[in-house]
């Protein structure tokens, strides 16, 4: 009689064409989206390399444009950019774009890790200006211009003779000059400026130095690395302040590994 129900149930199902079927396999997670923040005299362009990794191992990236008017202003650009981010976030700033994220991830519980990229990363009070000069080795202020802004404040830039040897000396005179050409000013106030609580307390991150760095001292990048407690230190002696240029493949492995903890 077991037999006889069985094959009639299988008839059952053949005829009315009922099989049973696998579960679905799950969605996979998607991935993080990456948020690019660059830093003085550069431009969101600086992250080229950057980016075209990143796409083609997945990751959404927007690389933003950082005003360059103000600690806290440009802090709260960059903040309204990862609140309208659906999903997860890793945050990356280099040079002065690390102050950045140091504030632009306070209050932001989707920013899962701070990657520093030759970057400050300020404790609360603390100021890019103060940071610089915290360690001997930067010969970043006697390559300065000012343009004075009419309400006591100027905008900084490397002078485009010197900036290869100031900023980029590990790129090629051409890309050099390129840079050079488009970099953008920063407004002196916002180097002065103290920082608020920092993220970098409460979120993890990784930092990746520059051996040759003029205008950030080596032993200030490390000072600050080893304070923030980070996952991971990597260092590439020789590397010039534009280390995110240069060695985009480095900062690629650390933003990866950002986002896969």
């Amino acid at each position: 009689m077991r037999v006889i129900a069985a094959v009639t149930a299988a008839a059952l199902l053949a005829v009315t064409g009922v099989a049973a079927t696998a579960a679905p396999a799950a969605e996979p997670e998607p991935k993080p989206t990456v948020v690019l923040v660059h830093g003085a005299f550069a431009e969101s362009a600086s992250w080229s390399g950057v980016v075209s990794r990143l796409h083609k191992r997945g990751y959404p990236v927007i690389a933003a444009a950082n005003p360059l008017r103000g600690l806290a202003s440009d802090s709260e650009h960059v903040s309204r950019i990862v609140k309208n981010v659906k999903g997860p976030v890793v945050l990356a700033g280099h040079s002065y774009g690390g102050s950045v994220i140091s504030n632009a991830a306070r209050g932001n519980a989707n920013v899962k890790g701070l990657v520093f990229v030759a970057a400050f990363a300020p404790d609360k009070g603390e100021t890019a200006l103060g940071l610089s000069s915290k360690f001997p080795g930067s010969t970043l202020g006697e390559t300065l211009e000012q343009v004075p802004l009419g309400d006591g404040t100027a905008d900084l830039s490397i002078r485009q003779d010197r900036f290869r040897q100031q900023f980029a000396a590990d790129l090629s005179p051409a890309d050099a000059a390129l840079n050079a050409a488009t970099q953008r000013p920063i407004r002196d106030a916002a180097l002065a400026e103290g920082s608020g609580d920092p993220a970098w307390r409460s979120v993890p991150s990784w930092f990746l130095l520059a051996g040759a760095d003029r205008n950030i001292p080596l032993a200030a990048q490390r000072f600050m690395a080893e304070r923030a407690k980070a996952r991971q230190i990597a260092e590439i002696g020789g590397a010039s302040h534009s280390v995110g240029i240069s060695h985009p493949g480095a900062v690629v492995d650390l933003i990866v590994k950002a986002a896969s903890s």
